[in-house]
C-alpha cells in the first residue's frame, strides 16, 4: 500500500494562511514522506477552469521530478439535482474534470453521487452546506428515488466518456443520498454496472459502525471493487511520552476501526493508495489555528497510519517506514 496527500488539506480553507498551490503541495507531500498527491478540483487550488495547458505540463513535470504520484483527480460531483440545468452543468464540470486527469496522465477519478458542496467566503473557516446524513436503514419516498436514480444514470454518462479516456472512476461512499456504511454504496456501483466504476470506501464514513465484525465484513464484500480510500488527519494527538495515539472521530465520538479495515485490505490484496485528509476547521483552544497546526496533525496521521499497515500486514509483507 503506498500513501497519498489530498490537496483539500492545504487549501486554505480550514486553517489560518493561504492555500498552496498543486505545485508547493507536490513538495509538501515529499516533505512529509507521502508517496503521492490526490488533486480535489475546487477553487482554489486546482479548478480545472484555473489550470491552463502550461499549468497542467509544469504539474507533472514538478511531480515527475520530484518522484511524487499524481494519484487521483477528486470531483466535487453532485448528479442528484431535481434541475435539469444543473444536472447538465455538472456533467459539463465532469468533462472538464475528466480532461485535467487525462492532462495530468491520471487514470482514477472520484466521483460523489452528490456532494453538499463548501461555504468558503461568510466566516473565517470554510462550513459544509447543510445536509441529511441520513440512519443506515431508512424508508425511501419518490423524491429519495429520483435522487438515487439521477445519481445513477448521471454516473453512467460520465463513465462512458471516462473509459473512451482508459478512466476508472471511484464512487465515493459519502453522504447525502448514500447513507453511513458500504451497502448504498455498493448498491449504487452494482446498478451503475460499468466495469470502469469501482469504489472509494472509506471506513470513517462508516461513523459509529466500527465493530470488527462489521468493518471486516464492509472490506469483504466490497473487496473486488475497491480501487481508493481516505483516512481524516483531525483526529490524533501525542502523548507525553511522544507516542501518537487517535482520538475519537468528531463525527462519531468513536475511535475509528483503521485496524479491521487495513487488515481486510491486506487479506483482499490491496495495493493502492491510503489518502490522508484534513478537511475540518484546524481548531486549537477554540480559535482557528494556523499550517502548522496541519502540519503537525498530518505527520501524526501517517505515522499512526504506517504502523497500522506494518502491524496488519501479513508475515510475508514488508512496510516502508
Amino acid at each position: 500500500m503506498k500513501f497519498g496527500l489530498l490537496s483539500v488539506t492545504y487549501s486554505g480553507l480550514f486553517y489560518d494562511g493561504p492555500a498552496l498551490s498543486v505545485e508547493q503541495q507536490i513538495h509538501k507531500a515529499k516533505e512529509l514522506g507521502f508517496d503521492g498527491l490526490a488533486i480535489e478540483t475546487k477553487r482554489p487550488v486546482a479548478s480545472p477552469i484555473d489550470l491552463r495547458a502550461a499549468d497542467r505540463a509544469r504539474i507533472k513535470a514538478v511531480a515527475a521530478d520530484q518522484g511524487i504520484a499524481l494519484c487521483a483527480i477528486e470531483s466535487m460531483s453532485n448528479f442528484t439535482s431535481r434541475l435539469m440545468e444543473e444536472r447538465e452543468n455538472n456533467l459539463a464540470m465532469m468533462r472538464a474534470v475528466l480532461d485535467l486527469a487525462k492532462d495530468l496522465g491520471v487514470s482514477l477519478v472520484k466521483v460523489f453521487p452528490a456532494w453538499p458542496g463548501i461555504i468558503d467566503d461568510e466566516e473565517a473557516t470554510a462550513m459544509y452546506a447543510p445536509y441529511e446524513r441520513g440512519s443506515y436503514h431508512k424508508r425511501l419516498y419518490p423524491p429519495d428515488l429520483r435522487k438515487w436514480h439521477h445519481a445513477v444514470n448521471g454516473i453512467r454518462e460520465v463513465a462512458a466518456w471516462a473509459a473512451d479516456m482508459g478512466i476508472t472512476l471511484a464512487l465515493q461512499n459519502h453522504a447525502p443520498v448514500i447513507t453511513p456504511g458500504y451497502e448504498d454504496a455498493l448498491s449504487m456501483l452494482q446498478e451503475i454496472d460499468r466495469p470502469n466504476v469501482r469504489l472509494c470506501l472509506d471506513v470513517p464514513l462508516f461513523y459509529d459502525r466500527q465493530s470488527d465484525a462489521y468493518v471486516k465484513e464492509a472490506v469483504r464484500k466490497c473487496g473486488p471493487h475497491i480501487a481508493y480510500t481516505h483516512f481524516g488527519a483531525w483526529n490524533f494527538s501525542e502523548t507525553d511520552k511522544g507516542e501518537v495515539v487517535q482520538d475519537v472521530a468528531p463525527s462519531s465520538g468513536v475511535l475509528i476501526n483503521y485496524d479491521a479495515f487495513v487488515g481486510g485490505l491486506h487479506q483482499i490484496g490491496y495495493d493502492g493508495f491510503l489518502v490522508s485528509e484534513y478537511c475540518l476547521p484546524a481548531l486549537e483552544r477554540h480559535k482557528l489555528a494556523g499550517v502548522e497546526h496541519v502540519d503537525r496533525a498530518t505527520r501524526h496521521s501517517l505515522d499512526y497510519m504506517k504502523r497500522v499497515v506494518r502491524r496488519t500486514a501479513p508475515a510475508a509483507v514488508t512496510v516502508s517506514a
